[in-house]
């Protein structure tokens, strides 16, 4: 199982249809809105790192309101 931390940076205005529509996404498990350099942090869970690629790349990054994204892979020691 991977585990990957999304930080997203939102368009103000467009934030909560965003959020709704990240929380829509098959592999998301949560969505929370966070204060500072970033505007929310969704939780991925996937089999793969390519499945987790895909929801970034194909479906986050692709929804109105969405402006930037940063991904923190989750390690184990």
């Amino acid at each position: 199982m991977v585990k990957g931390y999304l930080l997203i940076k939102l368009v103000p205005g467009l934030e909560s249809d965003a959020m709704s529509q990240i929380r829509a996404i098959p592999g998301i498990t949560d969505v929370n809105l966070v204060f500072g350099q970033w505007d929310a942090v969704a939780i991925a869970e996937t089999k793969s790192l390519f499945e987790l690629a895909r929801i970034i790349i194909g479906e986050v990054r692709g929804i109105q309101g969405v402006q930037d994204t940063a991904t923190l892979v989750q390690g184990e020691l």
